[in-house]
């Protein structure tokens, strides 16, 4: 019989899903791909494979996870599995200047941004930067590598002190830095290419957040009830908060996107600035959900998730 296979490399964040795929009684199996073999002789199973793989993962020590994950997405597409999230997705995934170029495509707006390798290039880049501007990795996720500067001189003395930790494919990133006036950023959440719901994300507390793992970094910021926590009498607002009644211009434009670029899954992120516009700076092709925004607004995306792959396995059961 045939099955969903998830490829990942991240047991806590593919739980839910598989929890999910349970509850829908759903024939599954579990691909994690920090080391394999790939046997490029044999013909893969028949069923559906789902790739979870994330950019952070040589965060986890499985550094060449996602090296392995292409090589099995090049082996189930060369013999035509119904693959969702596959290699232009995982390219994607892994370098956010494919991203922005992938995203300007479709006419939309990415921060300014520079890729530079070596410590020189990367100041010299910088003497020419609109200041103020980040730091950020190309391959990265969680936002790992998020700096930022007010000058070239900062960052110089930065580099020379070696607090600035390398990206993992050596490729670093300068980008301008976009003022939000109440500090949050919008995710945007999408199942199978069409938007489920976007969620307010409160970054004044830095820029190094998943959704799966927002309560683990202190239950003050772990949101009880719709409007955030008491403590010592003072509101704070939840970390992740699902926005009621959500629309954009952007919608249809992320959707365009996600078709042409065959992916199925996302969550794609931006930032509004001082004068209202609306800057797109990173595409997450493995997302997460937060449990408590997602219990407060009673939608679930693991569940969605869950449901369209087995519809998508119906298709390849029927054919």
């Amino acid at each position: 019989m045939s099955k969903i296979y998830i490829l990942h490399e991240n047991d806590e964040w593919t739980k839910p899903l598989l929890d999910a795929l349970s509850d829908l009684k759903v024939p599954f199996e579990d691909w994690h791909l920090h080391q394999g073999i790939v046997p490029l002789e044999e013909s893969p199973p028949t069923g559906v494979y789902y790739n979870r793989m994330s950019a952070s993962s040589h965060s986890r020590g499985h550094r060449y996870a996602p090296e392995l994950t292409h090589a099995v997405l090049t082996w189930l597409e060369g013999y035509g599995r119904r693959v969702l999230n596959g290699r232009n997705a995982l390219q994607l995934e892994l370098s956010k200047v494919a991203q922005y170029e992938a995203l300007k495509r479709y006419d939309i707006l990415t921060p300014k941004t520079t890729a530079a390798v070596g410590d020189e290039a990367i100041l010299s880049s910088a003497e020419n930067f609109p200041s103020p501007f980040i730091t950020k990795h190309n391959r990265a996720g969680k936002g790992l590598g998020v700096h930022k500067f007010d000058s070239s001189k900062t960052l110089d003395s930065w580099i020379q002190g070696n607090k600035l930790e390398p990206s993992v494919d050596g490729v670093m990133l300068l980008q301008e830095y976009i003022q939000s006036p109440n500090q949050t950023i919008t995710r945007c959440e999408f199942v199978g290419g069409k938007f489920m719901y976007a969620v307010r994300v409160d970054t004044s507390e830095g820029f190094e957040l998943c959704p799966a793992e927002a309560c683990t970094i202190g239950e003050q910021f772990c949101p009880t009830d719709s409007n955030g926590n008491e403590k010592n009498n003072v509101s704070i607002r939840p970390k992740f908060e699902i926005i009621d009644h959500f629309s954009s211009p952007l919608i249809e434009k992320y959707e365009e996107f996600l078709r042409c670029e065959g992916i199925y899954f996302a969550g794609i992120e931006n930032i509004t600035d001082e004068s209202g516009q609306v800057f797109t700076y990173d595409v997450n092709t493995n997302t997460n959900y937060n449990p408590q925004a997602e219990a407060i607004a009673g939608i679930y995306g693991m569940k969605e998730v869950a449901l369209t792959l087995k519809k998508e396995l119906a298709k390849v059961n029927n054919t």
